[in-house]
C-alpha cells in the first residue's frame, strides 16, 4: 500500500536533501510547496505585504498538492510531501485532514543548530543547487526560524514520527 511521507523542519534543515533519499527510496512523487510558490508566484512578489500575500497562495497551493496527493496514493504512488507546516496548529489541521482517509502517514522531524542552517541557506542561495527554489534572504530566514515549532510528545503521540537530527 502506498505512503504519504511528510518532512517538517525549519528552513535550512536538509528536508529537500532528505526528501530526494525518500524519493528515490520510495520511487515517491515528491511535492514541494517552494517549488509551486517560485513558480507560479515569484514574479508577482510584491515589495511589502509579503507575509500575507505569501500565506493565501501557500494555502491554495497546499490546496492543490493535497489532491494530487489523494489520487496518486489511491493509484499505489508513494508521495513525499515538503509543505511548510512549520507551526503546530498547521500540522494538526493536515494531520485531522489526512487521518479522515485510509492512508499511512509518516512524519520526518529534521532539525539542525540554527547557525548550521543559516550557513546552509547562505550556500543554497550562492550555488543554487539541486535543492534550490527560491532566495532566502537573511530577514525571511530568521523569521521562519523563529517561527518553527518543533514537534512535542502530544502531536507524536499515536503517530509514525521519525526525529532526524542533522548535525553536519
Amino acid at each position: 500500500m502506498a505512503q504519504l511521507h511528510l518532512i517538517v523542519g525549519p528552513v535550512g534543515s536538509g528536508k529537500s536533501t532528505f526528501a530526494l533519499k525518500l524519493c528515490q527510496q520510495h520511487a515517491a512523487l515528491r511535492l514541494n510547496l517552494d517549488e509551486w510558490m517560485a513558480t507560479l508566484f515569484s514574479p508577482d512578489r510584491p515589495e511589502t505585504g509579503l507575509v500575507d500575500w505569501y500565506v493565501e497562495r501557500a494555502e491554495r497551493c497546499v490546496e492543490q498538492i493535497w489532491g494530487i496527493a489523494r489520487r496518486s496514493i489511491s493509484m499505489g504512488i508513494h508521495v513525499v510531501l515538503e509543505i511548510g507546516l512549520i507551526q503546530k496548529r498547521d500540522r494538526d489541521l493536515f494531520y485531522a485532514r489526512v487521518d479522515r482517509t485510509p492512508h499511512e502517514l509518516i512524519i520526518y522531524a529534521l532539525d539542525a543548530p540554527r547557525e548550521l542552517r543559516r550557513e546552509r541557506v547562505e550556500t543554497r542561495n550562492q550555488r543554487r543547487g539541486e535543492t534550490f527554489s527560491m532566495v532566502v534572504p537573511p530577514h525571511i530566514f530568521e523569521m521562519a526560524s523563529d517561527l518553527w515549532q518543533p514537534l512535542d510528545e502530544r502531536e507524536c503521540k499515536g503517530r509514525n514520527v521519525r526525529i532526524i537530527e542533522c548535525a553536519d
